[in-house]
């Protein structure tokens, strides 16, 4: 019973999207932000969060001296406090958002 299970749980594990920290992730997360009409800028400051928003002119301001994987948790983050408008989105983009909704909904999963 517990082989089973164990069996049916890594099947559904390698289906979910898992997203990867590279700098083609980050690149494409930034591309979605671009489409949506927002600017990506890393600078530093004093940021509790690692990132700051300035919703009325639609500008991200990220730390600078995050490395690649966090410079995409705090795009991620910002992401899904954002109203997307998946019209404007590329075929390509809309995809690759998709797979960001099934791993974020996978890692809420996960932790409940």
């Amino acid at each position: 019973m517990n082989i089973l299970y164990l069996y049916i749980n890594k099947a559904i594990i390698s289906q979910m999207a898992v997203l990867n920290f590279t700098k083609t992730t980050l690149h494409k997360i930034e591309q979605i932000f671009q489409e949506q009409d927002y600017t990506i800028r890393y600078e530093k400051g004093n940021f509790q969060s690692g990132y700051c928003i300035v919703e009325h002119k639609k500008i991200v301001i990220v730390n600078k001296f995050f490395d690649t994987e966090g410079r995409i948790n705090c795009l991620l983050d910002i992401l899904s406090m954002i109203v997307v408008m998946e019209d404007l989105l590329t075929e390509k983009s809309k995809i690759f958002f998709k797979q960001i909704l099934k791993s974020q909904e996978f890692k809420i999963k996960q932790v409940a």
